[in-house]
């Protein structure tokens, strides 16, 4: 698996929530300042609840590029098989329960985001998730067991990269 393209992707993932996030301002500013929209009494709102979603999102437009800024920054870095999980590495996990296995790449930004890569569904977590906290310093052919919803999961470390 191409590491340096896995980064390049995640980066154009993450464009894309900002975009996203950038084009849901617009539209609440819109609201908020459109003339139709003036209160005509004390119990017309709309404008003034545009206005704060306007605020919230701009905010949300703001971690966006804090969050793009912080994933460039992350060096590229393959590791050799004896290497400890850590920040920036992308993880095979074999998940016992299921009989599947499954792709982590820890990031220090966007815990939870999903995108298809090479035919396959790459999880991004931070080391502050449950799972991120004990792969850290996990190290090939590592087994491990994870509570998840009441259930204990277990786990074993097959790839690194």
């Amino acid at each position: 698996m191409n590491k340096e393209n896995l980064h390049q992707a995640i980066i154009k993932a993450l464009i894309d929530i900002h975009d996203v996030a950038h084009q849901a301002t617009q539209t609440a500013i819109s609201t908020a300042t459109d003339k139709q929209n003036i209160p005509e009494h004390k119990y017309d709102t709309l404008s003034l609840e545009a206005a704060y979603l306007a605020h919230g999102q701009a905010q949300r437009v703001h971690q966006c590029l804090q969050d793009i800024q912080a994933f460039k920054a992350l060096p590229i870095k393959s590791l050799s098989h004896q290497d400890p999980i850590y920040l920036g590495a992308l993880v095979e996990l074999y998940e016992e329960q299921t009989d599947i296995n499954k792709w982590f790449f820890v990031s220090p930004v966007a815990g939870g985001l999903m995108l298809d890569f090479e035919g396959q569904t790459i999880r991004m977590i931070t080391l502050d998730s449950p799972l991120g906290k004990v792969l850290k310093n996990k190290r090939l052919g590592d087994e491990f067991e994870l509570n998840i919803a009441g259930k204990e999961r277990g786990y074993e470390v097959v790839a690194l990269f």
